[in-house]
């Protein structure tokens, strides 16, 4: 069952620009080649911090295509279907091509604020026009509105198809009832780098990473780590890490990820508008820390 395959590190892949704004498909492949040699366990395509809101629909297309191609089934890929149009959502995925797609990530719809009791129907709508495994995406600081645990427990209950939720709400106590409440047959995910650790020690299954971008080795590292239950020397490496999350964050995702890659010569420092490269003391300071991690990935 998919279930067992979306464990461990998963990467949210960013969506590398030119100079001229253009997507970087040579960059593109480049990073996914990079993830593929340094044991990412899965790849999140088409989700926000790859910019999806400023990609137009041919783009996405070529993205997805060109991922699915290159990874070849090597890896399972979980693609961002999401919006805040229920019906525009149930005929894409009544219509479009799906084959090399594992599984699909839709977010909480976004800024309509619905009820506890709209958010339930706009999954059940999902969930009843694919039988692809869907994975839930609760980010109320993006969307607006919290799926609270008593929904996403109903919501997992009643749909067999519905499998994983990435909980990105930063309400520990939420996550942990969500654990501790949930069928057998779902799974729990981070959306946050820097709680995978302490998530994972409630019983989550991974991550779907924005620093795996950049250190999917060292970081896949410590996921497994931390799910053997080996704690000690996972926390060894969440602690290496815990400036570079913060940094991360501070002006914006994925600003903060795109400079590290572009520190450490992969990608063109560039985000499409309304996003902006990170300032230059965060550029500095994350310069100065990977200086001093000198992680090899």
């Amino acid at each position: 069952m998919i279930q067992t395959k979306l464990k461990g590190m998963g990467v949210a892949l960013i969506t590398p620009f030119k100079e001229d704004e253009s997507v970087d498909y040579d960059a593109l492949i480049r990073l996914v080649d990079y993830q593929l040699q340094n044991n990412t366990d899965f790849l999140c395509v088409l989700g926000t911090t790859a910019e999806t809101p400023t990609l137009t629909e041919e783009e996405k297309k070529k993205i997805k295509t060109m991922v699915i191609e290159r990874v070849n089934g090597r890896i399972p890929i979980l693609l961002g279907v999401g919006g805040n149009n229920t019906r525009a959502i149930v005929e894409t995925l009544k219509n479009d091509d799906f084959t090399g797609v594992d599984a699909i990530l839709s977010v909480v719809p976004y800024y309509n604020k619905p009820s506890q009791e709209g958010i339930y129907q706009h999954y059940k709508a999902i969930a009843e026009a694919t039988e692809l495994p869907i994975v839930l995406y609760n980010v109320p600081g993006r969307t607006g509105v919290n799926m609270k645990a008593e929904t996403t427990l109903r919501i997992a209950r009643d749909f067999k198809n519905i499998i994983a939720v990435k909980e990105a709400s930063g309400d520990i106590t939420q996550m942990d009832d969500i654990i501790k409440n949930k069928p057998a047959n779902f799974d729990v995910i981070s959306g946050d780098d820097g709680i995978t650790f302490p998530l994972i020690t409630l019983g989550a299954v991974g991550i779907i990473s924005v620093i795996g971008n950049a250190f999917p080795r060292e970081f896949s590292r410590m996921v497994r780590l931390a799910l053997q239950g080996d704690y000690a020397n996972a926390l060894t490496i969440h602690h290496k890490f815990a400036e570079l999350f913060k940094l991360l964050f501070v002006d914006g995702n994925p600003a903060g990820v795109k400079a590290m890659l572009n520190v450490m010569g992969m990608i063109e420092n560039k985000l499409r508008l309304p996003l902006v490269p990170t300032r230059i003391t965060t550029f500095e300071a994350m310069r100065k820390i990977l200086d001093e991690l000198n992680i090899k990935c």
